[in-house]
């Protein structure tokens, strides 16, 4: 057994001077001094009365009040006396201009010892991450709200809440709206206070008497500046009235789509620190960001109002009163988002009858659209110089060939140009130009279809393309069919991808024989609905015309 293993302390191994065994080497004093001083720790050692009776050199470097002797219930270190006199283990707090950490152990004979620690470096790194992790945190949920909608007013609404009370105690966004609204700028503003945010129109003394805003509004980014003495040009725009004194401002120019389009004024209240220069970072970057998320909003507003407008152009339009007929038209366009597309229909009244046109410009959405209105206007004046329908038809296609980016885009349509001359027997003499598109239906009063064979080629395709033109009597009661390709080649069904075909239009023509016009067009539109199942669609586009403008009130009053 060794000496060890008997409880006792094992000597230098030159020496043979080891102690006896079951003996406690003698203590000594320099020794241990030294052990402690050489510690980083502070070491407080403390009597059973409650009194210090030893500190290491740390101890004194951090603690000075606390010599031997010194009491450490009444101590003037409030941390650790209130430590002592709550019979806690341990302390964390402010001493000094330090962050210190302290736990006590017990020692023998009722004594203990106080361990304290220096961790103001540590606490400031742990401060740090917990800033940066928040900031990130913040910028992520701005991020996430600015994305979230390309509506003006909203994102408008997300730049003033969201810095609210996290970044100021008050946020203003001071915003430029897009041409061709005016130009004096309009504000929002939120403190907390109120479930919704405050908007108004500014005025542009306000913008000369905020610190910062009139430069913010121009591009350019100053620092932080306590709220003025003076009042502000129109102090209500800028401060609710019970909001109390304003201490520091922050002012940022929002940069979006190429401009500036605003600018962040974030204001704290008098008892709250100023922003320091993370502060003004993590602003500066907030308003970049809202403002680019406002300058997409402005973009998209653009792109909108334009939609709209060339929507409203090119959508079919309301039918004419055409002499001794009756006409209904039926349109839908590709997805049905913009309800803009490549399939379109015309009537132009004329003396004695009418022009009527229906064509499918070949691809889809605004491309299509723009080709759409291209030869719907060209239509419209050529008409005015030329009204027979195959040397309308060959003037168009000569206009379009010869339209500068013609041979760029090989875009082309298909067409049907026709006109309606009403006789005094009640029928129509109808005259057909076919350019490359699908051949119109008649439809007899007993149920009979059959196609109108016109042929040609595609418009604006060819400089020297041939067109077919067709003649023929509608008698009253009977109804021509015009229709765009997206009609038979609609895919739907059990399996969803079955062409509608001609059978099945045939079959509803034949049963909808006798409707009016419009009756026909909504019942054929109505099969159409059921065979798609909602599934996308092509465009579509269909003109029904009957002979007789009486043809309406015949079937309203069931004769």
């Amino acid at each position: 057994m060794t000496a060890a293993s008997r409880g006792g302390v094992t000597g230098p191994a030159d020496g043979g001077r080891s102690a006896h065994p079951g003996t406690t080497p003698p203590a000594d004093p320099r020794l241990t001094r030294e052990v402690l001083d050489g510690l980083t720790e502070a070491v407080v050692t403390v009597d059973r009365a409650g009194l210090v009776t030893l500190v290491n050199a740390t101890a004194t470097a951090l603690l000075p009040e606390l010599a031997p002797g010194t009491d450490l219930r009444a101590c003037p270190v409030p941390a650790v006396a209130r430590a002592v006199n709550a019979g806690a283990d341990g302390f964390d707090a402010e001493h000094g201009g330090r962050r210190l950490r302290g736990v006590r152990r017990d020692l023998a004979d009722g004594r203990h010892a106080w361990y304290v620690r220096d961790v103001t470096e540590e606490h400031a790194r742990t401060e740090a991450l917990h800033v940066e992790r928040s900031r990130t945190m913040f910028l992520a949920q701005a991020g996430n709200r600015l994305g979230l909608s390309l509506q003006r007013e909203q994102t408008l609404r997300t730049a003033a809440t969201l810095p609210v009370p996290y970044l100021a105690d008050l946020a203003l966004v001071v915003h430029l709206p897009p041409p061709p609204a005016t130009d004096q700028p309009h504000w929002i503003r939120y403190d907390g206070t109120e479930a919704d945010p405050a908007t108004g129109l500014a005025t542009w003394p306000l913008t000369g008497s905020l610190p910062g805003l009139a430069e913010a509004l121009a591009g350019h980014a100053v620092g932080p500046s306590p709220w003025p003495d003076a009042e502000a040009a129109d102090p209500a725009t800028v401060l609710p009235a019970d909001f109390g004194r304003p201490g520091t401002v922050l002012v940022s120019p929002m940069r979006g789509a190429g401009r500036t389009i605003g600018a962040l004024v974030l204001v704290r209240r008098a008892g709250r620190a100023g922003f320091d220069g993370r502060d003004v970072e993590l602003a500066r970057e907030f308003a970049t960001r809202a403002g680019t998320a406002l300058g997409a909003a402005d973009l998209y507003g653009e792109q909108v109002h334009l939609a709209r407008v060339l929507q409203h152009s090119l959508l079919p339009p309301d039918l004419p009163a055409v002499a001794g007929a009756t006409l209904a038209g039926g349109y839908r366009a590709a997805g049905d988002r913009l309800r803009i597309g490549g399939d379109f229909y015309d009537v132009f009244p004329v003396p004695g009858g009418a022009i009527f046109a229906l064509g499918d410009v070949a691809g889809k959405g605004v491309g299509a659209a723009v080709l759409t209105g291209r030869v719907r206007q060209s239509l419209r004046t050529l008409r005015l110089v030329e009204q027979r329908p195959l040397e309308l038809m060959r003037l168009l296609n000569q206009a379009l060939f010869d339209a500068p980016d013609a041979a760029r885009r090989s875009q082309f349509t298909t067409l049907l140009l026709g006109t309606l001359d009403a006789g005094a027997d009640g029928g129509i003499t109808v005259r057909i130009a076919g350019g490359g598109h699908p051949s119109p239906l008649r439809v007899r009063a007993d149920g009979g279809v059959s196609p109108v064979a016109v042929g040609g080629m595609p418009v604006g395709a060819f400089a020297a393309a041939r067109f077919a033109e067709a003649e023929f009597r509608l008698a009253a009661g009977e109804l021509l069919f015009a229709y765009t390709d997206g009609v038979v080649e609609a895919r739907g069904g059990p399996g969803g991808q079955e062409m509608f075909g001609e059978e099945r239009l045939h079959a509803a023509l034949a049963a909808a024989a006798g409707s009016t016009p419009a009756e026909l067009v909504d019942r054929l539109l109505e099969a159409l609905d059921e065979w798609l199942a909602g599934q996308s669609q092509d465009d579509i586009a269909m003109l029904v015309v009957a002979a007789g403008q009486d043809h309406v009130r015949r079937r309203a009053a069931g004769t």
